[in-house]
């Protein structure tokens, strides 16, 4: 929390944010790739098909990218009001627990009274806050990733259906790629989370195929 009101450079994405960003664009435009029947599809229902998909990641790209933001103004916001709560605080061991609650658990069982002290000094000595949260270049090109994402992981998928003749030759090959995306993006997701990358690659295929069919027989 604390690091959202420092000036210190950070990613402009983390990894899981990545991650995550490719997967939902993955099985957004899998519910119409996998709904689309090739038995009778000419070329205006390719083109209906290929529009509804690319317009509808196109138009969740933005809303993915406007939620960063919100999350960003708010992680920001909350910040500066923990800040301001520990410089208001006259006793050390309430100004402990407000750290120790911003901080993670893991993080925070290994830290002594003493180390605690030393993170409240430090965080007094901090230059004078901004009264209100502010979006910083960083949150705007973090939306504007999120956003680039969700479209471009969809061009891959429905690139077929616009250079193959043959609908379900396309279909095949669309579903081929998608396959292969959605395990690259299970083995990223297992390394970074540092659980046998192969078999987080395998159950992320089934997942999102799990997903697609779920979404699918909803009516999404």
């Amino acid at each position: 929390m604390f690091e959202t009101l420092t000036n210190r450079p950070r990613r402009v994405l983390e990894p899981m944010e990545r991650i995550s960003e490719i997967l939902f664009a993955l099985i957004m435009v899998l519910t119409f790739t996998c709904s689309f029947s090739v038995a009778d599809a000419g070329r205006e229902e390719v083109r209906t098909m290929l529009v509804g998909a690319l317009g509808c990641n196109f138009a969740w790209g933005i809303i993915d990218a406007v939620f960063y933001l919100m999350a960003s103004f708010s992680a920001q916001g909350h910040g500066i009001l923990t800040l301001g709560a520990l410089r208001q605080v006259s006793s050390p061991a309430e100004a402990h627990q407000i750290i120790a609650q911003a901080l993670p658990p893991v993080l925070v069982s290994v830290l002594s009274s003493s180390e605690l002290e030393i993170i409240r000094q430090k965080l007094n000595q901090m230059p004078d806050l901004p009264r209100r949260p502010r979006l910083k270049k960083e949150d705007w090109l973090g939306a504007l990733g999120v956003f680039l994402i969700v479209v471009l992981a969809t061009l891959p998928v429905v690139i077929p259906f616009a250079l193959i003749a043959d609908a379900k030759l396309a279909l095949r090959t669309s579903n081929g790629i998608a396959v292969v995306m959605l395990f690259l993006t299970g083995y990223a997701f297992g390394r970074y989370a540092g659980y046998r990358p192969r078999k987080m690659a395998l159950a992320m295929v089934l997942l999102g195929c799990a997903m697609v069919g779920i979404t699918i027989s909803l009516g999404g």
